[in-house]
């Protein structure tokens, strides 16, 4: 029997599936269309059950098992905000302790991105630039990944693999980074089994995201220039 819409009963499961940008535009159009053309005959009443967690499918013969629109509306409430200026202080690692940096590091960090990547100084004060711009969580990924490489225990590595995953790599962690499609799949086909190389091809492209695309605005930044400046004139009082 064909439904109104023209699809077959039991079309409810391939129409709506769960968070689908079809189901979305069906529930953006639904109250509108309810509003111009109102309840047809002999459906009275049909707005009333809406509670009773039926997909906007309108399947005559099955029910959905949960409501598409309230679905939808559920993923969107509980997923976090990815910016990393939400993030509490306490939930991130504190810097790495190292010197002061001298005025001929500090000088060097303008040769190239892998002598800031070199010492914790210079890993510090990119993160520190990092913050300013909500990017911060790049850096923490890059050093998860440098940490969870010098493990041997097999027990640490899954554990550590798990965080990582769970804090950097999940679209639900508001410390998400930038990946693409190819390195989440492989990451996620080797998840079940994890070595302490798991993250590598994804820590090289933040790496290289980081270099390409932050690492130029540091070298401009008022952060660097007064750090740089402030060295400068200690070595001169010295």
């Amino acid at each position: 029997r064909a439904l109104a819409d023209g699809s077959e009963p039991g079309a409810c499961f391939r129409l709506c599936p769960v968070g689908s940008e079809r189901t979305e535009v069906r529930k953006r159009q639904m109250p509108a269309a309810q509003e111009t053309t109102g309840p047809a005959p002999g459906q009275h009443g049909a707005g009333s059950r809406g509670s009773n967690a039926r997909c906007f499918c309108w399947c005559l013969t099955f029910k959905c098992p949960v409501s598409c629109s309230l679905t939808v509306r559920n993923q969107e409430e509980q997923r976090p905000r990815r910016a990393s200026h939400e993030l509490r202080r306490e939930d991130l690692p504190t810097c790495e302790e190292s010197p002061s940096p001298t005025l001929e590091e500090v000088s060097a960090w303008a040769q190239s991105f892998d002598k800031v990547m070199l010492t914790p100084a210079g890993r510090n004060a990119f993160r520190e630039f990092l913050r300013t711009e909500f990017s911060e969580e790049n850096m923490l990924f890059w050093m998860a990944c440098e940490e969870l490489k010098k493990e041997a225990n097999k027990t640490i590595i899954e554990e550590k693999a798990r965080t990582i995953y769970e804090d950097y790599i999940s679209i639900l962690s508001p410390k998400e980074v930038s990946l693409d499609s190819r390195v989440r799949e492989v990451i996620n086909r080797n998840m079940g089994e994890p070595s302490q190389h798991i993250f590598d091809d994804a820590q090289l492209q933040i790496y290289t995201l980081m270099h390409r695309d932050s690492y130029p605005r540091f070298m401009n930044s008022a952060l660097y220039k007064d750090l740089l400046q402030s060295l400068s004139e200690k070595s001169v009082e010295a």
